[in-house]
């Protein structure tokens, strides 16, 4: 965010987990929130992803972060994230649900093939949530922020299903833990440049010609232009916002609220 330095987010000393952190938008709220003087924890399911961020962010002159190994499949993985978190920070007062991916999938699916996308994109982080709260509760303070999907689809795709299933009940969580200083909100993010996005349009040219036809401001977003939001959305200044869907997205959507 550029000039922030003149504004004092409140967030040195405070902790954080930040998962999907070895690429993209993870990794970019990841070094953010250690810029802001965070003590971090970050997981994924690459290691070597993960420890050269960790290096990138002690070579800042940040604390060098907790490095997580997580594989979101396995079945009791959400609950050793929690706990193994708490146990390293002591607390976890802010809570990125980045970790996710898209699953288009066609009308014969199998059950097994939306259960994979229902697991990795709602199950695992609703019990890594839950997992959580009751010590953010006791703390008074909490900052839950989940990277979700579009609300316009084009087609069937198992992880937006998953991702509108995140907007409901972070909406119906959201008046549940409001009363003990906790804030739960969702980011959509548009096409912001990642590993993810640049698979799917690999070429400039490519990247041009859909954003002259689908992106007002005519062009993608870098990871940098939603982690200021992301950060602020942590912060104790941010404690008036709850139970919100933000995209962030370039004036790509298309509905009026």
């Amino acid at each position: 965010m550029e000039g922030r330095g003149a504004v004092d987010l409140r967030l040195k000393g405070r902790t954080a987990l930040v998962t999907g952190a070895s690429q993209g938008i993870g990794r970019v709220i990841a070094k953010e929130l250690a810029k802001e003087g965070a003590r971090i924890a970050i997981a994924a399911r690459r290691a070597p992803f993960l420890e050269s961020l960790a290096d990138d962010i002690e070579r800042s002159g940040g604390e060098r972060p907790i490095v997580l190994v997580c594989d979101f499949y396995e079945s009791d993985a959400s609950e050793e994230l929690a706990q193994k978190a708490l146990e390293h920070l002591g607390q976890v007062d802010i809570l990125i649900n980045s970790a996710g991916g898209s699953r288009p999938i066609p009308f014969e699916a199998t059950k097994e093939q939306w259960q994979e996308g229902m697991t990795l994109n709602f199950w695992r982080l609703r019990e890594l949530t839950h997992a959580l709260i009751p010590s953010m509760k006791k703390n008074r303070y909490g900052r839950i922020i989940n990277l979700t999907g579009t609300s316009e689809p084009k087609a069937l795709n198992a992880a937006f299903t998953a991702k509108a299933a995140v907007h409901v009940w972070s909406k119906g969580l959201s008046r549940e833990v409001a009363p003990f200083g906790v804030t739960i909100n969702c980011l959509q993010p548009g096409r912001i440049r990642s590993e993810q996005i640049d698979r799917r349009y690999p070429t400039d040219e490519e990247r041009r010609k859909f954003a002259s036809e689908e992106i007002p401001m005519a062009r993608f977003g870098e990871p940098e232009e939603l982690s200021d939001l992301a950060v602020f959305l942590s912060s104790p200044r941010a404690g008036y916002i709850t139970g919100t869907v933000i995209p962030v997205d370039g004036g790509m959507s298309r509905f009026a609220f």
